[in-house]
């Protein structure tokens, strides 16, 4: 796992379009796995810089967005969102394009501003408030970095790879809040 994570950075270092030479599934899916612990891991390691703008007083995070569809939608149907719809519709946007820019320099740009505009979108899962755009780097790091992580995977494996690692991640984070109702 340290030299996926190594690679990984790198890669977000400097992205270049070249896909990996290895096809044996085996390879691909336990690299698969690795970004995936690894993603989690980013967010786990950045959750409690949440828990402190949230203490100061500086966002309340019962107005976030999925609040709001836990108490209007089923979790099925929320489910079904966060782990179909979103990773399939997501992923065609700001992924999916990352394969036209073949030149070295256009491509960098275009892997970074795909990302950032990535996690800028999912400021639209807060109340737009003074505080939520002077802490939207803060707010939407998370979403940014994965950006960069399902990028790296797009490339390097190809779509339905960045596809299927979002909704796995969309999906591990479901059945975590989900949890939280047996107990």
């Amino acid at each position: 796992m340290k030299k996926t994570f190594l690679e990984l950075i790198s890669y977000l270092k400097n992205p270049v379009l070249e896909k990996d030479s290895n096809t044996d599934f085996k390879y691909r899916l336990k690299k698969f796995g690795f970004i995936l612990i690894i993603s989690l891991s980013t967010g786990i390691a950045i959750s409690p810089i949440f828990s402190i703008i949230e203490a100061l007083g500086l966002i309340n995070m019962e107005e976030h967005a999925m609040e709001d569809l836990m108490k209007t939608f089923s979790k099925p149907v929320i489910f079904f969102f966060a782990v179909v719809l979103a990773p399939i519709s997501e992923e065609l946007i700001f992924r999916a394009p990352l394969t036209l820019f073949k030149e070295a320099k256009g491509f960098k740009i275009a892997f970074y501003a795909f990302a950032i505009i990535f996690g800028l979108i999912h400021l639209s899962n807060f109340k737009i408030t003074e505080n939520v755009l002077i802490l939207a780097p803060i707010l939407v790091a998370p979403q940014t970095i994965l950006g960069g992580y399902f990028g790296f995977i797009r490339i390097r494996f190809g779509l339905g790879w960045s596809m299927a690692l979002h909704a796995c991640y969309n999906g591990t984070l479901m059945l975590l809040a989900f949890s939280t109702d047996l107990f």
